[in-house]
């Protein structure tokens, strides 16, 4: 078994959609997996010249590739059949190829309610935080108690371990900034998003083979804290990066790039490949800039910025063996 993992290293919206449906498109994968998260996902993806935004289904079914809803995501019923509706609608299969784990745990129509009441976090309301609390609280609803997902519904030990040269990709949502135990608690996800996560939906360690870690070249946030300095710069970028939330239709917070927190991310993930999207964006605004811990970093240009980033992580030994700068919607 050969297993690749895309995961955000940030806080969520880094374009993992894109990668992954990139991978798709050249890989050998038997299988896509979402590993975490719910429909408080929204994966941007632009297939054949058509956008799509998916809250559930793995980008796997846009190249026909077998797409796993994994045991360590939530599932909302109304959602999930919705997408199926509007992907067949648009030319895409989709209602072959997807599967739920039968193990993985269900949003109600009352945790959707409950998650609406939340004013101190800024959740998507979409009633994942419930959910998982109904799941470790050992009182939650799985997939295969529901009749409505019967035809859907796959073992992963059996679907993974029976089948010979099987090659998976797990596609994350969310990001490592918002990390339930290493994000900025309380101002998290209710999942975890790191590379462990996707391990947990069935995939022993050493099947690892490829770590793709997904970021800006800023830093974007939505959410109910204060991320956003007091500088028109930021509503600039926030306006040329057309920065919404994919999900909630709400104002993305913006910032510089702090490279700590990147490192952060990039080593207790085992990044391989590292991904920074949005470069088209600076180069418009005409300013490139980050954080490195508590100090300010100005640079002359793209070139600039680039270099010393490539630099910084060899020399820090940070275990990325690719490093590549896009400014591409649809494409690395």
């Amino acid at each position: 078994m050969i297993a690749d993992v895309v995961l955000g290293l940030q806080h969520g919206d880094e374009a993992k959609g894109k990668i992954t449906h990139q991978l798709c498109s050249k890989g050998n994968y038997t299988h896509v997996i979402r590993f975490n998260g719910g429909c408080n996902a929204g994966h941007t993806i632009y297939h054949e010249g058509k956008k799509f935004v998916t809250h559930h289904i793995p980008a796997g079914v846009f190249y026909g590739i077998p797409s796993i809803i994994g045991p360590g995501c939530v599932v909302d019923p109304d959602q999930f059949f919705r997408e199926i509706e509007e992907l067949e609608a648009a030319g895409i299969e989709a209602e072959s190829l997807v599967s739920i784990a039968k193990n993985a745990h269900v949003i109600t129509k009352l945790h959707k309610e409950e998650d609406g009441k939340d004013t101190k976090i800024g959740t998507t309301k979409r009633g994942n935080g419930p959910a998982y609390r109904d799941k470790y609280d050992r009182k939650g609803l799985r997939a295969e108690d529901l009749n409505c997902f019967e035809d859907y519904l796959v073992d992963i030990y059996e679907e993974l371990y029976s089948k010979p040269d099987v090659e998976v990709l797990f596609e994350g949502a969310q990001g490592f900034g918002l990390d339930v135990d290493h994000g900025d608690y309380p101002y998290v996800t209710s999942s975890h998003c790191t590379t462990a996560a996707a391990l947990l939906n069935g995939v022993p360690p050493q099947a690892v083979r490829n770590v793709w870690g997904v970021a800006k070249i800023y830093e974007t946030y939505v959410g109910a804290k204060s991320f956003q300095p007091d500088d028109e710069i930021f509503d600039t970028i926030q306006e040329v990066g057309e920065e919404f939330g994919a999900t909630t239709g709400r104002k993305r917070q913006c910032n510089w790039m702090n490279l700590q927190d990147l490192m952060k991310a990039v080593r207790m993930n085992g990044v391989t490949d590292l991904v920074f999207n949005k470069m088209d964006v600076l180069e418009n605004v005409g300013e490139w800039r980050m954080y490195n811990g508590d100090n300010t970093i100005d640079f002359k240009d793209k070139e600039h910025l680039k270099s010393w980033i490539t630099s910084y992580l060899s020399f820090h030994s940070s275990g990325v063996n690719n490093i590549y700068f896009s400014g591409n919607k649809d494409r690395i």
